[in-house]
Protein backbone atom coordinates (compact mmCIF):
# COMPACT_ATOMS: atom_id res chain seq x y z
CA UNK A 1 0.00 0.00 0.00
CA UNK A 2 1.44 3.50 -1.06
CA UNK A 3 2.02 5.63 1.85
CA UNK A 4 0.55 10.02 2.11
CA UNK A 5 3.59 11.64 2.35
CA UNK A 6 2.32 15.45 3.59
CA UNK A 7 4.79 18.17 4.52
CA UNK A 8 3.55 20.90 6.19
CA UNK A 9 5.82 24.08 5.42
CA UNK A 10 6.15 27.67 7.52
CA UNK A 11 8.89 30.11 7.49
CA UNK A 12 10.45 28.93 10.09
CA UNK A 13 9.73 25.75 11.00
CA UNK A 14 9.82 25.79 14.88
CA UNK A 15 6.22 27.58 15.43
CA UNK A 16 3.55 26.91 13.00
CA UNK A 17 4.41 23.59 10.69
CA UNK A 18 5.85 21.42 13.24
CA UNK A 19 2.94 22.16 15.04
CA UNK A 20 0.94 21.06 12.27
CA UNK A 21 2.99 17.75 11.65
CA UNK A 22 2.78 17.08 15.21
CA UNK A 23 -1.20 17.55 15.47
CA UNK A 24 -2.09 15.76 12.19
CA UNK A 25 0.43 12.74 13.66
CA UNK A 26 -1.99 12.88 16.91
CA UNK A 27 -5.20 12.67 15.04
CA UNK A 28 -3.81 10.26 12.49
CA UNK A 29 -2.53 8.09 15.94
CA UNK A 30 -6.47 8.46 17.71
CA UNK A 31 -7.79 7.08 14.06
CA UNK A 32 -5.25 4.12 13.97
CA UNK A 33 -4.29 4.93 10.07
CA UNK A 34 -0.39 6.20 11.10
CA UNK A 35 1.37 3.72 9.25
CA UNK A 36 -0.45 5.17 6.25
CA UNK A 37 1.18 8.13 6.11
CA UNK A 38 4.92 9.86 5.54
CA UNK A 39 4.09 13.36 7.83
CA UNK A 40 6.87 15.93 8.13
CA UNK A 41 7.58 19.61 7.99
CA UNK A 42 9.75 22.25 6.66
CA UNK A 43 11.03 25.89 6.79
CA UNK A 44 11.14 28.13 3.45
CA UNK A 45 13.85 30.42 5.44
CA UNK A 46 17.48 28.64 6.49
CA UNK A 47 17.47 31.17 9.72
CA UNK A 48 17.15 28.45 11.97
CA UNK A 49 19.37 26.00 10.09
CA UNK A 50 22.92 26.77 10.76
CA UNK A 51 25.32 24.42 9.21
CA UNK A 52 23.55 21.70 8.88
CA UNK A 53 21.91 21.75 12.43
CA UNK A 54 18.40 23.27 12.31
CA UNK A 55 16.68 24.95 15.60
CA UNK A 56 14.44 23.24 18.18
CA UNK A 57 10.50 23.79 18.33
CA UNK A 58 10.06 26.91 19.99
CA UNK A 59 9.03 26.84 23.35
CA UNK A 60 5.92 28.69 23.39
CA UNK A 61 4.71 26.02 20.34
CA UNK A 62 6.28 23.07 22.31
CA UNK A 63 3.96 24.14 24.77
CA UNK A 64 0.31 24.70 23.41
CA UNK A 65 1.22 21.26 22.05
CA UNK A 66 1.58 19.50 25.84
CA UNK A 67 -1.24 21.04 26.48
CA UNK A 68 -3.10 19.47 24.27
CA UNK A 69 -1.04 15.93 25.11
CA UNK A 70 1.00 16.02 21.60
CA UNK A 71 4.55 15.93 22.48
CA UNK A 72 7.14 16.66 19.47
CA UNK A 73 10.18 15.76 21.05
CA UNK A 74 13.44 15.52 18.89
CA UNK A 75 12.02 18.01 16.21
CA UNK A 76 14.60 20.44 14.71
CA UNK A 77 14.12 22.45 11.96
CA UNK A 78 15.12 21.51 8.20
CA UNK A 79 14.74 23.85 5.34
CA UNK A 80 12.30 23.23 2.13
CA UNK A 81 14.65 21.64 -0.89
CA UNK A 82 13.57 20.79 -4.42
CA UNK A 83 14.03 17.23 -3.88
CA UNK A 84 11.07 17.24 -1.42
CA UNK A 85 8.45 18.27 -4.41
CA UNK A 86 9.09 14.96 -5.24
CA UNK A 87 9.10 13.30 -2.46
CA UNK A 88 5.53 14.55 -1.24
CA UNK A 89 2.40 14.10 -2.35
CA UNK A 90 1.23 17.64 -0.83
CA UNK A 91 3.14 20.76 0.44
CA UNK A 92 0.90 22.42 3.05
CA UNK A 93 1.96 25.86 3.55
CA UNK A 94 0.63 28.43 6.32
CA UNK A 95 0.08 31.36 4.61
CA UNK A 96 0.49 32.89 0.83
CA UNK A 97 3.89 33.89 1.24
CA UNK A 98 5.37 30.21 2.57
CA UNK A 99 3.40 29.38 -1.12
CA UNK A 100 4.88 31.68 -3.00
CA UNK A 101 8.46 30.79 -1.41
CA UNK A 102 7.91 26.81 -1.62
CA UNK A 103 7.04 27.22 -5.13
CA UNK A 104 10.20 29.17 -5.91
CA UNK A 105 12.06 26.82 -4.03
CA UNK A 106 10.60 23.86 -5.35
CA UNK A 107 10.91 25.12 -9.13
CA UNK A 108 7.31 25.66 -9.70
CA UNK A 109 3.54 23.62 -9.11
CA UNK A 110 3.27 21.78 -12.57
CA UNK A 111 1.04 18.98 -10.27
CA UNK A 112 -0.93 21.71 -7.92
CA UNK A 113 0.64 19.96 -4.56
CA UNK A 114 1.85 23.41 -2.93
CA UNK A 115 -1.71 24.55 -1.02
CA UNK A 116 -2.31 26.19 1.72
CA UNK A 117 -3.53 24.02 5.08
CA UNK A 118 -6.57 26.21 5.27
CA UNK A 119 -7.74 25.37 1.70
CA UNK A 120 -9.35 22.39 3.18
CA UNK A 121 -11.31 24.57 6.17
CA UNK A 122 -14.53 26.44 5.33
CA UNK A 123 -12.21 29.51 5.22
CA UNK A 124 -9.98 28.42 2.11
CA UNK A 125 -8.47 31.63 1.56
CA UNK A 126 -7.24 32.71 5.55
CA UNK A 127 -3.39 32.38 6.46
CA UNK A 128 -2.72 30.39 9.86
CA UNK A 129 -0.90 33.70 11.19
CA UNK A 130 2.06 32.87 12.89
CA UNK A 131 2.18 33.27 16.41
CA UNK A 132 6.05 34.02 16.29
CA UNK A 133 4.87 37.83 15.75
CA UNK A 134 1.69 37.58 16.75
CA UNK A 135 2.28 35.99 20.59
CA UNK A 136 -1.31 34.10 19.83
CA UNK A 137 0.18 30.56 20.18
CA UNK A 138 -3.59 29.33 21.04
CA UNK A 139 -5.00 31.22 17.38
CA UNK A 140 -2.50 29.04 15.65
CA UNK A 141 -3.21 25.99 16.99
CA UNK A 142 -6.86 26.47 16.84
CA UNK A 143 -6.26 27.40 13.14
CA UNK A 144 -3.62 24.33 12.37
CA UNK A 145 -6.14 21.58 14.37
CA UNK A 146 -8.82 22.82 11.90
CA UNK A 147 -6.74 22.62 8.68
CA UNK A 148 -5.53 18.81 9.84
CA UNK A 149 -9.04 17.98 10.45
CA UNK A 150 -10.25 19.29 7.20
CA UNK A 151 -7.40 17.52 5.56
CA UNK A 152 -8.39 14.18 7.21
CA UNK A 153 -11.60 14.41 5.60
CA UNK A 154 -10.53 15.23 2.48
CA UNK A 155 -8.37 11.92 2.63
CA UNK A 156 -10.88 9.99 3.97
CA UNK A 157 -13.67 10.69 1.36
CA UNK A 158 -11.19 10.59 -1.51
CA UNK A 159 -9.51 7.24 0.09
CA UNK A 160 -12.24 5.54 1.05
CA UNK A 161 -10.99 2.80 4.09
CA UNK A 162 -7.89 4.73 4.36
CA UNK A 163 -9.29 6.05 8.26
CA UNK A 164 -11.89 5.98 10.29
CA UNK A 165 -13.36 9.45 11.61
CA UNK A 166 -14.81 10.14 15.02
Amino acid sequence: MNKHRILFICLGNICRSPMAEFIFKNLLEKQNCADRFVVASAATSDENVVRGVGAPVYPPAERILLQHGIACDGKRAVQLTRADYDRYDLLLCMDDSNVRNAVRICGGDPQQKIRKLLSFTDTPNDNVADPWYTGDFTAAYNDILRGCKGLLCTLQKTQKGDCHGD
